[in-house]
């Protein structure tokens, strides 16, 4: 009865795939294949990474923080799908209002609903549930930077068309995260807002004067804070005796954990880094244990998985003829891999700690909330039948 029974079911649950996917793109297909392996994997690593400061903090229930991050998913991947149905037509028109809603949000933080964490103000607290503002900022500027850019396509070139429709929105985003403290959201966001332009067309000369301008404010604004003058003078001499203890704790750990996995790691579960020596070893630092439970091949695993995700997306944004399709493809792109980078980079101290997670692997609901809410836009935009939004209504009609 029972192997009847899965006979009977198997074809429904084929059918129920091929509705999804069935009439995608190869690139669709592998952007979310990607996407959900990320999403799986990351939970596997939550569950070992946390269970130990769960313990701690949860009155020795060593599953809070992974079930925690299980709800997250339960809620996102359902969300994404539902957006993932969303008319492209409708995004568009909906992008300056949630682009609103999402600067007012952010704006909370500094409210008494405001949480400062690790020295940032980037967070809120409302009925009990906390969250980062900010990454809903993200998915909400990446939108909203499309849909004035799809409309101006043929006028990126000139720079007034830049400062005019973008200029202000865009300070004011960033200039409220910059407010909290939170240099490292800040430089994701500098990241899509540039790559979003760059892909419009926009001259290179325009982008590097752009850079260098907002290195120098960068630069300015980590001068006035002795931590991250701490940080950056440690990354660029190196971990002395006398820094062990302070700023180089974290990230001299975080190379122990790499160096001891070696080349198929300590085994699954079995870190010595999570005992307490590796702060926020489930947040900015998994990759670390990734790298010392599953050694090279998990770290390179995570790095592949990474680089696929970005060529699917890639073949998307050069295949895409719609112009605010393409625009929220590459932006969302820019992002995911961009912060990946960052963070990457940081555990193998190519840069200095910046306090960024890892995209669909680090603990974290408002993150991976974000992070999948931004796919299921890419998915709505890139859908075998989604309509172009930039088209004159009448040249659809005539193209069907």
């Amino acid at each position: 009865m029972t192997q009847t029974a899965a006979r009977a079911s198997a074809p429904r649950v084929t059918v129920t795939v091929k509705r999804l996917f069935g009439h995608e793109s190869a690139d669709f297909v592998v952007m979310v294949s990607m996407v959900f392996f990320l999403v799986i994997f990351g939970l596997v690593m939550v569950l070992s990474s946390s269970f130990v400061g769960s313990a701690l903090g949860n009155d020795g229930n060593f599953f809070a923080t992974f079930f925690r991050q299980v709800i997250w998913v339960l809620l996102g991947i359902p969300m994404m799908l539902v957006i993932s149905r969303f008319p492209p037509r409708s995004l568009k028109k909906m992008a300056p209002t949630l682009f609103l809603g999402a600067l007012l949000l952010q704006g909370l933080v500094f409210t008494p609903l405001g949480i400062t964490s690790g020295g940032n103000t980037n967070w809120v607290n409302i009925a009990g549930l906390t969250g980062q503002p900010s990454e809903i900022l993200k998915v909400a500027m990446i939108m909203w930077m499309a849909a004035i850019l799809a409309d101006r396509i043929d006028d990126v070139e000139d720079y007034r068309t830049l400062v005019r429709s973008l200029g202000l929105g865009v300070l004011i985003a960033l200039s409220l995260v910059v407010m909290g403290q939170d240099l490292g959201t800040m430089g994701v966001m500098t990241l899509i807002a540039l790559g979003i332009v760059f892909l419009a067309g926009a001259r290179m000369s325009h982008l590097l004067t752009v850079v260098a301008v907002i290195g120098a404010g960068v630069a300015f604004l980590a001068l006035l804070s002795p931590s991250r003058i701490s940080r950056i003078m440690t990354w660029f001499s190196g971990c002395t005796e006398d820094d062990y203890l302070g700023s180089c704790w974290q990230i001299v750990h975080s190379t122990f954990a790499l160096g001891s996995g070696g080349v198929f790691g300590v085994g699954l579960g079995n870190s010595r880094a999570k005992w307490s020596w590796l702060p926020e070893a489930e947040t900015d630092f998994i990759f670390a244990i990734v790298g010392e439970e599953l050694g090279l091949i998990g770290t390179s695993m995570v790095i592949v998985s990474f680089v696929v995700l970005a060529v699917a997306m890639a073949r998307l944004v050069r295949n895409q003829p719609d112009p605010f399709a393409r625009l929220v493809t590459g932006g969302v792109m820019v992002w995911l891999i961009g912060q990946a980078l960052i963070n990457i980079a940081v555990v193998l101290e190519v840069l200095p700690v910046l306090g960024v997670p890892l995209p669909f692997m680090s603990v974290g609901g408002s993150a991976l909330m974000s992070s999948l809410i931004a796919v299921g836009v890419v998915m709505a935009v890139n859908r075998h039948d989604a309509v172009s939004v930039s088209a004159p209504p009448a040249r659809q009609r005539s193209a069907r």
